[in-house]
């Protein structure tokens, strides 16, 4: 967690060693050993990308529906495109914004951990069984994750060409 500290206590089993993120200031009622809490700010933040997220998760469910066998085509494209996405947006925030930025929780956090989803994947996944389908569901589930990671890595690799050396 290169880009992350620690709080005193480190080594202790108590929460002190949690790692902080940095995007978070301190509360100074609170005291360094309380660790960080999120910013009302961020919380909006987060909360604004979400109800904007989840309803764009919606119309790609809908334009693109169940494909041939209930293959839930929707969910995996979702799926991919946000990792592709959040691959892309995570070079460029960490790049070109400051540390302080509310994009991050905006996009990240908020918009694509809306628009994309885990628990409709496993859902999906335990639905092609109980139908039936345990081949499919293999394929998806496999799919999924390898397409998923190829896709982050497009979308990292995308960013860094961007942004530049």
């Amino acid at each position: 967690m290169p880009d992350q500290e620690r709080v005193p206590g480190q080594g202790s089993g108590t929460s002190d060693d949690l790692p902080i993120d940095p995007d978070l200031p301190i509360d100074p009622d609170l005291g360094a050993d309380r660790g960080r809490r999120a910013a009302p700010a961020v919380l909006a933040a987060v909360a604004a990308g979400g109800a904007l997220g989840a309803p764009a998760r919606y119309a790609v469910a809908e334009a693109v529906g169940v494909g041939a066998h209930g293959f839930p085509w929707a969910t995996f494209w979702t799926n991919v495109s946000g990792s592709l996405v959040l691959g892309f947006v995570l070079v460029l925030v960490i790049h070109r914004f400051p540390p302080s930025s509310y994009l991050r929780p905006f996009v990240a956090t908020g918009f694509l951990g809306a628009f994309t989803t885990f628990s409709t994947f496993v859902v999906e996944a335990d639905l092609l069984v109980d139908h039936g389908r345990p081949g499919t569901a293999a394929a998806y589930v496999a799919a999924s994750v390898v397409v998923g990671l190829v896709a982050v890595w497009a979308g990292i690799a995308g960013g860094r060409r961007l942004v530049g050396p």
